[in-house]
């Protein structure tokens, strides 16, 4: 297959004067070339095109593919990660990942939690703040914990996100308020266990790739797997593959919400226990990241046994399950 490659890439919206945390969801360099390695090592050829105004352009001059593997975040709005897909769509061109419809619902984490806690996954008792007067009807059991609705790569999640009081509450929430321009999601902290669980495929074939859990050094900038941690993550981070029953149980919620969401070919959920060991829904990633050197899904293949192009290869496979007739035109050109 032709295969062209939507992303955005970190370094060029530094180049615009964006900060690191900003930036923090685009793409490194590497992750690009080993997708485009991987993608030829699988006997594919992989055709970069960029950003989604790249691709528009390339729309607009009449270039296609087979099919387009789409890792863009998008840049402005609540629906920004769900743009190329629009796009694609529009076309009728196949791309990779998860649609549109599930891209914009999933990166706002209040209608998410509204989806899977109408459909029975656990998730822990939440409110979301749009306006100040809000913090009055919130009526939680502290201690809270607090971020912004519609972030992604911990944006907005520090050392002081966990609310013990409502004094702190409410300057937690005014903070990310006005630093994120968005509504802020305020939920029942969670003290237990944290996995990131690995997930491969769509609907009833999806499975767990692994479960990861994550355990914060004494290095790191407070208790909580966020930006800063992320960014730092070689001395911040301990990441240790585990299979006991809490993981078995993370795994299965975590499946669950994946399959609920309608999420496709590959991604990441992560889950974290309440006091009494119970796994909850945190968040879903349905565009995880695969920097080879600093993603959670390409550490949690690798603790697998699998190589990077063996991770892509799995996201393709479930990719063509869906495309058969791809899968058959692939077949026969080989």
């Amino acid at each position: 297959m032709r295969i062209g490659v939507t992303y955005d890439l970190r370094a060029d919206y530094l180049a615009r004067g964006m900060t690191e945390e900003e930036t923090a969801e685009f793409d490194a360099e590497i992750t690009i070339a080993s997708i485009c390695r991987a993608l030829s090592g699988l006997g594919h050829q992989p055709v970069r095109i960029g950003n989604v105004s790249a691709l528009t352009a390339h729309l607009a001059e009449s270039d296609r593919w087979d099919a387009v593997f789409n890792i863009c975040e998008g840049l402005n709005g609540y629906a920004r990660e769900a743009q190329v897909p629009c796009l694609l769509d529009a076309y009728g061109i196949p791309y990779f990942f998860s649609d549109a419809l599930t891209l914009a619902v999933s990166l706002d984490k209040g209608w998410t939690k509204r989806i899977l806690r109408d459909a029975g996954v656990p998730t822990a008792p939440f409110a979301v703040i749009e306006r100040a007067a809000d913090l009055d009807l919130v009526d939680l059991p502290l201690p809270l914990f607090v971020k912004p609705v519609a972030e992604g790569s911990g944006k907005g999640i520090n050392a002081h996100s966990r609310a013990n009081n409502r004094s702190e509450l409410k300057e937690r929430v005014l903070e990310v308020m006005d630093r994120f321009r968005q509504p802020a999601l305020v939920e029942t902290y969670l003290p237990g266990r944290e996995f990131t669980v690995g997930i491969i495929g769509t609907g009833d074939i999806a499975r767990v790739l692994g479960v990861m859990e994550i355990i914060t050094t004494d290095k790191a900038a407070g208790a909580d797997y966020g930006f800063e941690n992320k960014e730092n993550c070689d001395q911040n981070v301990q990441y240790r593959l585990v299979d006991d029953a809490q993981a078995v149980a993370a795994g299965d919620v975590a499946l669950n919400a994946w399959r609920v969401l309608r999420c496709r070919d590959g991604g990441r959920i992560d889950v974290r226990n309440d006091s009494a060991g119970r796994p909850h829904f945190i968040e879903v990633n349905p565009l995880a990241g695969l920097n080879p050197e600093h993603s959670d899904l390409c550490y949690l293949a690798g603790f697998k046994g699998h190589s990077y192009q063996q991770l892509i290869g799995m996201i393709v496979d479930s990719f063509l399950r869906r495309n058969p007739a791809l899968q058959y035109s692939t077949a026969f050109a080989a």
